[in-house]
């Protein structure tokens, strides 16, 4: 993150080239990484020189800590609405007698659920821990998702959830994994009738599309008028970095490697050919192309498919926690 704040300072255009770490992040999180550049080029100017490598002082490591740290207020608001949202709509489809209304209850015992879930987020170890190490924003990027599922359980903020959503996408698109979801059930539950799907609400579904539109021109825009679009796609999805280079992710790729693995340890014995170049593969668990000896290999958009289908089965927003098993499984990995 502080070579984000370095690469960013500066306000021409990047040239990352001097550093072996690069802007894997959508343009929104550019944008808020360059305004913590102009406090942090204050507090220490040479954390803002990109081929300082490895610079840790402790101005920038408190600055950086106190920034993730004041982000996470939005994370703090966000559950504070959730657990206070006793009436959120719920949607029922099938099961609603009248076909397809949202249901309104504020059993206490739910209260006290999103009490309990909204302080174990607010106290999880990956935010008060790892995050204010790592530097990454997390709980800011989590508090933004928290506060558009709040919003998509009101049918009068449904549209603001459908905005934050595509914001926070342009912030990390790693959240791709929930599109699928959000989609269906904006679609649903703000484009389409209440009584029917076959009902199209023209007006809702224009302010939704333009919303959502304009939210992706101002974050892609000025990519695109600079032709930076092949660059910036090439950073943001980077399968050069090989398809197991992220060993520790439990994934099917992991366990597809580790059957290959296998299965070259008795391919000699059987007479099986094997993939020479795959034997002494260094990208096994290291950045780099992935090959397999003997099991067929995977491309990119094998996992997407894998991916979008297995998504599109369990596509709504109370299946978001589906969405995102789905996506650590089979995704091809970023990081």
């Amino acid at each position: 993150m502080r070579n984000h704040l370095s690469s960013l300072q500066d306000p021409a255009l990047p040239d990352l080239t001097t550093s072996e770490w690069t802007l894997d992040y959508p343009p929104f999180f550019a944008y808020f990484e360059w305004l913590l550049s102009q406090v942090a080029c204050w507090i220490d100017p040479a954390s803002v020189q990109v081929s300082n490598l490895g610079h840790a002082s402790w101005q920038t490591v408190y600055f950086q800590r106190i920034s993730v740290i004041l982000s996470e207020l939005v994370l703090v608001y966000s559950l504070q609405l959730y657990a206070s949202s006793a009436a959120a709509a719920v949607w029922r489809g099938e099961e609603d007698t009248k076909a397809n209304r949202y249901v309104h209850s504020s059993p206490s015992t739910s209260k006290r659920a999103a009490q309990a879930i909204a302080l174990s987020i607010l106290l999880s170890p990956g935010l008060l821990i790892i995050d204010h190490i790592h530097f990454q924003y997390n709980g800011l990027l989590y508090g933004i998702l928290v506060l558009s599922l709040t919003l998509a359980a009101k049918p009068s903020t449904l549209l603001w959830s459908g905005v934050l959503f595509a914001f926070l996408l342009c912030m990390k698109h790693i959240y791709l994994y929930l599109a699928p979801a959000y989609f269906i059930y904006l679609l649903r539950a703000f484009c389409l009738g209440r009584q029917s799907i076959l009902e199209i609400r023209f007006r809702n579904s224009v302010k939704l599309a333009s919303a959502v539109l304009a939210v992706f021109f101002l974050a892609f825009g000025p990519f695109i008028y600079l032709g930076q679009v092949p660059q910036l796609l090439s950073r943001l999805f980077p399968f050069s970095r090989g398809l197991c280079h992220a060993y520790w992710a439990p994934n099917a790729w992991a366990i597809y490697s580790f059957v290959d693995r296998l299965l070259l340890a008795v391919a000699p014995r059987l007479g099986w050919r094997v993939n020479a170049a795959a034997v002494e593969s260094t990208s096994r668990g290291l950045v780099g192309d992935t090959s397999f000896a003997l099991l067929p290999e995977i491309t990119p958009k094998i996992t997407f498919a894998l991916t979008l289908f297995f998504q599109l089965v369990r596509a709504s927003l109370p299946a978001r926690s589906g969405c995102r098993m789905t996506s650590s499984r089979y995704a091809w990995p970023k990081s």
